[in-house]
């Protein structure tokens, strides 16, 4: 039985707990507050903050892990750089977790491994964003190097709103890095994450491409398969290889593409599960969560199969404790329909709280309305 040390415990991590688990894993779930989704399903739980590098020290030599699972961003990585060292394994690797802790430094790893990336520069003032900005071009797209769901993400069309992208950034970042990606917009015609799978014992595979469609810089809605052309699908197959080889490790990474009508664009990678991959947990034979269990386990995955799927997020809209959910029992009474409730104690507005899925013909539609069905008190 191996004893996994989970840095994060929201959704993502909850499902990861659960295929742990069915493979006979000991799960130690953290996160910086009680009661969090993965912890409900776990075997220990325990509080502190990822980025309180002590705290962390502390959880790792407590419970002497045989596999650390970061499951978001926000982590003390240097920590796991000296852990690593110590003999202790970081999933995929202490480098990717500490590389793409930060867009900035996974954007340098692609665009000196040649891959294709939208233009972009760094800015650590309003007046340094300006700068970048115009250098650019508008309109361009200001991210926090360090956030996750898309907070702090906004487009600025002209130099008016500069001011307001950067303030807005600045209120999403995580961690202690005052500092932003300003990027080309690039005019896309859709936008994909390509789950790769890096296996101890075999070749890197991959799931079939997944469509999704964001707001607020947060991902709403998302299908498997997205219909392209092959060649479009075999170079965004190439570059995703191309990166995550260099981050090594085994696991699954969500990697994140814009697909224009001429070229694909690399975008973001993460080293973990990915929030628009929870549609293949109706979708596929094994969900994103079992590929990543087998991955880091060096369990075979002989095949992955596809079938059309779709999710829909539901979102609060409120600040609220101990919430209930209304219109469930409506959503299930349809044919191919399932939702899944994350459990989290707390809500606020736009907190992903729960997600519709769908299978089969318009799963999208279907999952979409669904979704609207319930509502978050």
């Amino acid at each position: 039985m191996k004893k996994i040390l989970l840095l994060g415990s929201g959704e993502l991590g909850k499902e990861f707990v659960i295929s742990a688990k069915r493979l006979g894993c000991h799960v130690i779930a953290c996160d910086s507050y009680e009661g969090a989704p993965a912890m409900q399903v776990a075997d220990e739980s325990c509080v502190f903050s990822m980025l309180d590098e002590q705290a962390l020290r502390d959880a790792i030599s407590k419970y002497q892990p045989d596999l650390i699972v970061p499951e978001i961003e926000a982590i003390r990585t240097e920590v796991l750089l000296d852990v690593e060292e110590q003999g202790f394994e970081v999933i995929p690797s202490a480098r990717a977790a500490n590389l793409t802790m930060n867009r900035d430094r996974i954007r340098d790893v692609a665009a000196g491994l040649d891959v294709r990336t939208a233009k972009f520069s760094y800015a650590e003032s309003v007046e340094d964003l300006m700068a970048h900005a115009k250098s650019i071009g508008f309109p361009v797209v200001i991210k926090p190097v360090m956030s996750s769901s898309g907070k702090g993400q906004s487009v600025a069309k002209s130099e008016s709103d500069i001011q307001a992208s950067w303030d807005y950034a600045c209120q999403g970042m995580r961690g202690d890095r005052k500092k932003v990606i300003v990027e080309e917009f690039i005019n896309f015609e859709f936008e994909i994450t390509l789950l790769t799978i890096r296996q101890r014992n075999g070749k890197t595979i991959f799931c079939e491409p997944i469509g999704h469609v964001q707001e607020r810089g947060d991902y709403q809605y998302s299908w498997q398969p997205q219909q392209m052309n092959p060649e479009s699908l075999k170079a965004a197959q190439e570059m995703a290889a191309k990166v995550t080889a260099d981050l090594g490790g085994a696991g699954i990474f969500g990697v994140e593409f814009f697909v224009t009508k001429d070229e694909v664009i690399f975008s973001e990678l993460s080293p973990r599960p990915h929030d628009t991959g929870m549609v293949t947990l109706i979708s596929q034979n094994l969900s994103e969560f079992d590929l990543h269990a087998r991955a880091i386990l060096g369990l075979p995955i002989p095949s992955i199969e596809c079938i059309e799927g779709a999710s829909a997020v539901i979102l609060a809209t409120k600040e609220g404790r101990n919430p209930t959910y209304l219109g469930v029992e409506d959503a299930l009474g349809d044919k191919g329909i399932d939702v899944r409730i994350f459990g989290k104690p707390t809500s606020r507005p736009h907190r992903r709280m729960a997600v519709a899925l769908a299978s089969g013909p318009d799963a999208l539609a279907r999952a979409r309305a669904a979704a609207a069905k319930i509502s978050v008190h």
